[in-house]
C-alpha cells in the first residue's frame, strides 16, 4: 500500500477505494498528500497558514468584536473570552481537529507547548530587546501562575496517557476561574482608583488582546486615504456599484502608496480575500454604515448558509437528501434566495437596518468554518509530510504548526512594542496562550467524549514531548523567578536570555527526534 494511502487510512480510518476515505475530506479544498509532491505539500501549506491568518484577522476577529459590543460586555470580558477566540481561532481549530484521533494528539500537544516556549521565550525576549519597560506586577503574575497550572494539568495528562471528562471539564473549569479573576481584578483595581482619588489613565487595562492591539496599531499608523480621496461633491452609488466595490479586495489607493513587498504578498491574498468577501459578512461598529453593503449582505443569505452545510461534517449534511426529493443544500439555496429578496426590497443602500448585527454571528459561524475547513488540511498535510520525512507529529507540532500560528501573533506584538506600546504586547504573550491550551485541549478532549468515547487515550512520541513540556515549564519558572527579581524591569539582557533559551531548546528537541539524545534502556 503506498505510503500516503496509509497516512490516510491512520488519521481516517479507510483505505483506497473506501468511500469514507474522501467523504472525510472538506471538499472545498485539495486533498493532501494523494498525487502530490512534498514540494506541491509545503507551498500549500503554506496558503493555508496565509488562508487562516487573513480569515481571523479580517473576518472572524471583526464579528466577535461586533458582538462583544452588541452584548456590551466590557474589553476585560471581551478580552478573554471573544478576542481571545479570534486570536487563537487557528491554534484552537488544530487542536480540535487532532484531537479527533488519539494518534495525531501528538500534533496538537506539540502545536500548543511549541507555540507556548515560541511566545514566551521568542516574543517575550523580542519585545524586551526591542523596548525595554517595566512590566505591569500583579498582571503579570495572574497570568504566568495560570498559564503554568494549565502547563502542570497537561503535563499531568500526558504521564496518565489519558484525558477523562471530568479532566476535560476541569480545564474548561479553570479556563471560567481565569476569565472569573481577570475580572475581579480589574473591579478591585478601579475601586481602589476611586478610593484613593488617584487619577490614572482611563484606557489601560490589565489584560489586552491581541485583537484590540492590532485596532490600536493600525489606528495610530494607518492613513487615512479616505480624506485625501473623497470627491467634493458627494453622490450616490448605484445598487451594481456598491456590489462591484464591496466584493473588490484591492484598494488601489492604498497600492500606490505601499512596498514591492507589500504588493507581492497582496498578489497572493486576492484570491482568498475575494472567495471571504462573497461568503462572510463582517460587521464593523467603528465604521459609520457599520460596512453594512445592501447588495452584498443580502448576497450572503445565500452564500453564507451554502458554504455552512457544504462544509459540516465535510458535506455530509449538505449531500443528505430530504425525501429522496431535494438535497439540502438546494433547500438552503431556496430559503436563503427567499430571505435575501425580502431583505432586498425591506431595506435601503444608505440606512443601516435594525437587525444588521445578526449578520456578525453569521459571519462569526462561517468564518470559524473555514477556519476549521483549513485548519484540517493543516493536519493532513503534516501528517503526509510526516511520513515523507519520517518526523513524529509532535516535532512537526512544535515546529511548522507552531510558527505558522504564532508567526501573526509574534509580528503583531513586536511591532506594537516598536512603536512604543511593550506593556501591552508583553500581556498578550501570556494572555492568548492561556485561552489556547486550556480551551484547546478542554473542548477537543470534550467533543472526542461527546461521540461516545469514554476517554480521550494519548500516545505520546517518546521523550520529545516530555522534553517540550519540560521547556515550556522551565521557560516559565525562569521568567516567574528573574523578572520579580529585576522588580519586573525587562531590559535587553533578559531578552537575550530568553533568545538563547529557545535557540537551545530547539536543538535538544531536533537531536531527541533524530535520536542524538536518547534514553538509555534498562
Amino acid at each position: 500500500m503506498d505510503a500516503r494511502w496509509r497516512m490516510v487510512e491512520t488519521v481516517f480510518g479507510a483505505g483506497p477505494g473506501d468511500p469514507s476515505a474522501e467523504a472525510s475530506v472538506c471538499p472545498l479544498l485539495p486533498t493532501a498528500g494523494v498525487n502530490k509532491t512534498p514540494t506541491v505539500d509545503a507551498i500549500w501549506l503554506l496558503y493555508l497558514f496565509l488562508i487562516l491568518g487573513v480569515t481571523a484577522a479580517n473576518f472572524f476577529c471583526p464579528n466577535l468584536s461586533a458582538i462583544s459590543t452588541t452584548l456590551k460586555l466590557s474589553h476585560n470580558v471581551a478580552g478573554v473570552t471573544f478576542l481571545a477566540f479570534g486570536n487563537g481561532a487557528p491554534d484552537i481549530f488544530s487542536a480540535l481537529v487532532a484531537f479527533s484521533d488519539p494518534r495525531t494528539a501528538g500534533l496538537a500537544f506539540g502545536a500548543l507547548f511549541g507555540a507556548g516556549v515560541l511566545v514566551t521565550t521568542v516574543v517575550a525576549g523580542g519585545i524586551a530587546i526591542l523596548r525595554p519597560f517595566t512590566a505591569a506586577s500583579r498582571p503579570f503574575l495572574r497570568d504566568i501562575i495560570f498559564y503554568m497550572v494549565a502547563v502542570f494539568l497537561t503535563f499531568t495528562a500526558l504521564y496518565f496517557g489519558r484525558v477523562t471528562l471530568a479532566w476535560a471539564l476541569g480545564y474548561l473549569g479553570l479556563y471560567v476561574f481565569y476569565v472569573i479573576t481577570v475580572v475581579l481584578c480589574t473591579w478591585i483595581y478601579r475601586w481602589q482608583q476611586r478610593k484613593s482619588l488617584v487619577y490614572s489613565m482611563p484606557g489601560t487595562p490589565e489584560l489586552l488582546s491581541d485583537a484590540e492591539d492590532e485596532r490600536l496599531s493600525s489606528n495610530t499608523n494607518s492613513y487615512d486615504y479616505g480624506d485625501e480621496y473623497r470627491p467634493l461633491i458627494p453622490y450616490q452609488e448605484t445598487t451594481a456599484q456598491i456590489l462591484a466595490r464591496a466584493l473588490n479586495p484591492l484598494d488601489y489607493r492604498k497600492w500606490r502608496n505601499k512596498s514591492i513587498y507589500w504588493r507581492a504578498l497582496k498578489v497572493f491574498k486576492l484570491p482568498v480575500e475575494f472567495v471571504l468577501l462573497l461568503t462572510v459578512p463582517v460587521v464593523d461598529p467603528d465604521k459609520d454604515d457599520h460596512n453594512w453593503k445592501r447588495p452584498l449582505n443580502c448576497l450572503h443569505l445565500v452564500t453564507s448558509p451554502l458554504f455552512c452545510v457544504l462544509t459540516l461534517q465535510s458535506g455530509t449534511y449538505g449531500l443528505y437528501e430530504i425525501g429522496n426529493l431535494l438535497p439540502v443544500w438546494a433547500v438552503v439555496v431556496i430559503a436563503g434566495t427567499g430571505l435575501a429578496t425580502v431583505t432586498f426590497f425591506a431595506t435601503s443602500n444608505y440606512e443601516i437596518p435594525r437587525l444588521h448585527w445578526l449578520f456578525a454571528f453569521l459571519g462569526f459561524l462561517t468564518s470559524a468554518l473555514w477556519i476549521n475547513a483549513a485548519a484540517t488540511e493543516v493536519v493532513n498535510i503534516l501528517q503526509s509530510l510526516g511520513v515523507v520525512f519520517r518526523l513524529s507529529n509532535t516535532v512537526l507540532g512544535l515546529t511548522l504548526l507552531a510558527w505558522g500560528n504564532s508567526i501573526g501573533d509574534a509580528f503583531l506584538d513586536l511591532t506594537l512594542a516598536r512603536q512604543g506600546y511593550p506593556r501591552m504586547a508583553f500581556s498578550a504573550c501570556f494572555g492568548g496562550i492561556i485561552f489556547n491550551i486550556l480551551v484547546g485541549v478542554g473542548l477537543g478532549c470534550l467533543l472526542h467524549i461527546s461521540r461516545g468515547h469514554v476517554e480521550v487515550k494519548l500516545e505520546p512520541d517518546g521523550l520529545l514531548v516530555w522534553v517540550l513540556a519540560g521547556a515550556l515549564g522551565l521557560s516559565l519558572v525562569f521568567s516567574l523567578v528573574l523578572v520579580p527579581v529585576q522588580c519586573f524591569q525587562l531590559n535587553k539582557a533578559y531578552g537575550i536570555c530568553l533568545l538563547v533559551f529557545y535557540l537551545n531548546f530547539l536543538v535538544v528537541a531536533l537531536l531527541t527526534e533524530f535520536g542524538v539524545i536518547h534514553l538509555k534502556s534498562v
